[in-house]
């Protein structure tokens, strides 16, 4: 396998002006990062951030395992007066994990161009790197909204 060295930073400018998100897509030659399905995915995945305010990781694996941990115990004490053994608690709070993820991390989100629900961003960057031949990787992402620090 190649390192995604290549690739590019796309922008999104929200109408109005308000809202805008810079992303970096990563490929592995910039033959691939200058063709129009890989120009539209980036237009996509920086549609993708701007559309979905609780965007915060591109992937679970980049979520700090202390907002984890805060997270489980959160869910944790919402369940701590309901009658139910350790485990079914345990699988109620992973659930709840898992939803965590698909709000906050990219990849795990459900695609907001897809009205059944049922494509993730993941399953786009996999299809990307499929019909392109090549990796695809989203590096990094920033949102800038105005009157946000």
């Amino acid at each position: 396998h190649r390192e995604a060295r290549d690739g590019v930073v796309g922008a999104y400018i929200h109408p109005g002006s308000k809202l805008g998100v810079l992303i970096e897509v990563n490929c592995e030659t910039d033959f691939v990062a200058r063709t129009e399905d890989f120009q539209q995915l980036v237009r996509d995945l920086a549609m993708q951030v701007a559309g979905v305010p609780s965007t915060a990781y591109v992937s679970r694996d980049e979520v700090p395992g202390e907002v984890v941990e805060k997270e489980r115990e959160i869910y944790r004490q919402q369940m701590a007066d309901q009658k139910k053994p350790p485990q079914v608690v345990d699988k109620i709070v992973e659930g709840k994990l898992e939803k965590f993820y698909a709000e906050s991390c990219l990849l795990d989100q459900p695609f907001i161009k897809d009205s059944s629900g049922k494509t993730r961003v993941k399953d786009l960057v996999d299809r990307a790197t499929a019909t392109l031949q090549e990796r695809v990787v989203v590096k990094r992402f920033v949102r800038f909204q105005v009157g946000e620090a």
